[in-house]
């Protein structure tokens, strides 16, 4: 199977405290050569200060001072690296429980998930929990990585045996395409490189699972979106009576000549080309972001959608959604916010809590209504106007967004519609 080079993967690492994330990430890093030589340098200083006998991998991700000092993953650590094959961004999430936000925030536009697991702890509740949280975002693909193998002595049977803990509960889930990997981040072990100390393994490491993992088919092509941002109109030479609505595709195809439909207006059109800095093209798809034009004049602007004739999402104005609270101050009953889905902004209220769910053991809590900091909840929303949706599971652009507070300004809550 051909890899487009271009391609990137995002991915993001969770795990509990001390199951080596950071480390994973160090390694993936250091062995694959993405360092730049002054981080280094600050690295090894870093790790000499500590009285370190080599390089702590962990310090090329824990970014904030608070992170180094403790040595745990507060926030959400960004790393970018590039091998032959294939771009990657990591999102490295913080394990504790207090941080189930920041799990969300991270994972959210992932391809793949890495769950890591202590092979000499198993299964444990942090396991179930960021699982859960992969199949609630639709994480197309997850990597199970049974790390610490050197401390169970690369035992066979106790990477079958977490394997098996792990289908038990992950049945339950809707996750699509499960992996298992037995490493040692430490020592790196399937990492980058083949163990020579598993030979009883015969998949890829890591990186080689990483970098040919197939994930065109994980956007959606078939039901074609476009959130308008804003609308171009250049006035100046040559672009007088130019007028293009500018976005980026959430998904599906779209081409010169096809017929479309302006929500939610329900005006019909025709595209007339679909342009960018470098000229106009034939054919584009998410994620890219264009400007397309239109056989007609019709008045569009910020939040409305350029969808096909036969292919519409549903205009709602009250919906359920799965939502994750990010806010230290719990949420107000019926308190008005401002709802940001794909580029439209209305104004919303949280109608109801239909259910929390306890994401340890994934029971439903009926009887508690409160949404406090880190809660995941199914909940009825309603909107001053019609908002374009289609369901999280078939679109995850369209399906999603977040609340903001219209008083402090701050984002509180992210949500999924279902």
């Amino acid at each position: 199977m051909e890899i487009d080079k271009n391609q990137l993967l995002r991915f993001t690492t969770a795990g509990s405290v001390d199951d080596g994330k950071s480390t994973l990430i160090g390694r993936l890093l250091y062995d694959s050569k993405a360092i730049f030589e002054d981080q280094l340098e600050a690295v090894e200083n870093t790790s000499r200060k500590k009285g370190h006998e080599g390089v702590d991998l962990a310090l090329f991700t824990d970014g904030l001072r608070d992170e180094r000092e403790q040595g745990i993953t507060i926030d959400v650590a960004y790393r970018y690296f590039t091998t032959p094959k294939r771009k990657f961004i990591i999102a490295d999430t913080p394990g504790h429980i207090q941080y189930t936000r920041n799990m969300v925030t991270g994972a959210s536009t992932a391809n793949a998930a890495l769950i890591l697991i202590d092979a000499r702890h198993g299964v444990i509740e942090q396991t179930k929990r960021h699982a859960f949280i992969a199949s609630l975002l639709q994480i197309p693909h997850v990597i199970v990585c049974i790390n610490k193998m050197d401390l169970v002595d690369y035992s066979e049977e106790v990477y079958e045996k977490i394997i098996h803990q792990f289908e038990e509960f992950s049945s339950k889930l809707y996750v699509k395409d499960i992996q298992f990997l037995p490493i040692s981040a430490l020592d790196g072990d399937n990492v980058v490189n083949r163990s020579t100390n598993m030979d009883w393994y015969q998949g890829a490491p890591l990186l080689y699972t990483l970098e040919t993992m197939h994930i065109s088919s994980d956007i959606n092509k078939i039901d074609a979106r476009f959130p308008v941002q804003t609308v171009l109109r250049p006035q100046r030479d040559g672009f007088i009576d130019y007028r293009g609505y500018a976005g980026r595709v959430a998904s599906g195809i779209f081409r010169p000549g096809d017929d479309v439909v302006l929500l939610p207006s329900g005006f019909s059109s025709k595209i007339k080309s679909i342009d960018t800095m470098d000229g106009s093209l034939e054919e584009v798809f998410a994620p890219m972001s264009v400007a397309i034009t239109l056989e007609d004049d019709i008045d569009i602007s910020r939040g409305d959608m350029i969808v096909k004739e036969n292919n519409q999402p549903t205009a709602v104005q009250e919906f359920d959604a799965m939502l994750c609270w990010f806010n230290n101050a719990p949420a107000r009953p019926r308190a008005k916010y401002t709802i940001v889905h794909t580029s439209n902004e209305q104004k919303a209220m949280i109608k109801e809590v239909v259910y929390k769910i306890d994401i340890n053991t994934y029971a439903r809590e009926e009887e508690d209504k409160e949404l406090k900091m880190n809660d995941i909840a199914r909940i009825s929303i309603r909107t001053t106007r019609p908002l374009m949706v289609d369901e999280y599971r078939d679109n995850r652009i369209t399906g999603s967004f977040v609340l903001i507070d219209d008083a402090t300004h701050e984002t509180v809550a992210a949500g999924m519609i279902v």
